[in-house]
């Protein structure tokens, strides 16, 4: 309840908003980062392999993926909450960044 007192209070100001954008690019150009570890080879594209890449996947991606979800589903609950949808445009944004980050992602298995 505590934090709901200050959300009321303060809101989303545009430096949080900024912070966040950048905290979500950050984050999704980490995600890809992490991600390249298991991406296919391009010269063994085809070839029935038994790696670890899911393996790896799980240890090196699934984690900032975690962290981006708590982060974002705070987010976007304090922008209906506070109905603050000029937020909730950046929001969608950022969303796109994920959603193209993840795109980028499985293009690459």
């Amino acid at each position: 309840m505590f934090a709901d007192t200050l959300i009321a209070k303060f809101g989303l100001t545009r430096r949080a908003n900024a912070i966040l954008l950048v905290v979500n690019v950050v984050g999704a150009m980490l995600y890809l980062w992490r991600t390249s570890l298991s991406w296919a080879i391009p010269e063994e594209k085809g070839l029935n392999s038994m790696t670890a890449e899911p393996f790896i996947w799980v240890l090196a991606a699934l984690p900032v993926l975690a962290i981006a979800l708590v982060i974002n589903v705070a987010w976007g609950v304090i922008i209906l909450r506070q109905r603050q949808w000029n937020s909730g445009r950046l929001w969608l944004a950022v969303a796109t960044i994920w959603l193209v980050a993840i795109a980028i992602d499985f293009a690459h298995h």
